[in-house]
């Protein structure tokens, strides 16, 4: 249990107007994630996406608990049949579907995320805590595409993971260099 508090710790003191605040960041960081959905580039069997560029903002940016309340809750719009997944698809088909591994990840890589960037400061550290992100994203995600479809764990890495690669290369810099000029102007 004490772990767990340390990392969703709970303010006992949040004024109302703070709660609002959180509550319109992590409405802002779900509906940024529903965007990346549908800014795409088709790809079989999983296409190419933003999404994890805002989901780790979202950790970044909110935090641990935050962060993974704002990739929960995009995946529960979702699940209940608001068109936020890519291609505007929606369902708990979609959740439990070729993707459902990448998208299942993605409250936890935000939290990890979050974690990791309040533990030190600097780009290199928001780099290698965004890289953890995305380890968690990809593991998931090929794991589970390996387990629903493709049965053949080497043929899963290469087309869950390292055909991902450099683009998730490219969308982690940028996401690690927002976040800390960001971090470098308002603390």
């Amino acid at each position: 249990m004490e772990v767990i508090q340390k990392i969703f710790p709970t303010d006992t003191t949040t004024s109302s107007t703070s709660v609002i605040a959180q509550t319109g960041w992590i409405l802002l960081f779900a509906a940024l994630t529903a965007l990346g959905a549908q800014i795409q580039i088709p790809h079989q069997p999983i296409p190419f996406t933003l999404q994890t560029f805002f989901v780790l903002l979202s950790g970044a940016f909110l935090g641990t608990r935050n962060g993974f309340i704002a990739q929960l809750f995009y995946i529960g719009i979702g699940a209940v049949g608001l068109p936020v997944f890519t291609g505007a698809s929606f369902g708990l088909v979609k959740v439990f579907g070729l993707t459902g591994g990448y998208l299942i990840s993605f409250p936890i890589a935000a939290a990890l995320v979050g974690y990791f960037v309040t533990i030190q400061k600097g780009y290199v550290w928001t780099i290698i805590s965004m890289f953890l992100g995305l380890i968690v994203v990809f593991t998931f995600g090929t794991l589970y595409l390996n387990f629903i479809a493709i049965h053949n764990i080497q043929q899963a890495i290469i087309s869950g993971f390292l055909i991902f690669s450099w683009w998730d290369i490219l969308k982690l810099s940028a996401a690690a260099a927002i976040y800390n000029e960001f971090a470098k102007r308002y603390r």
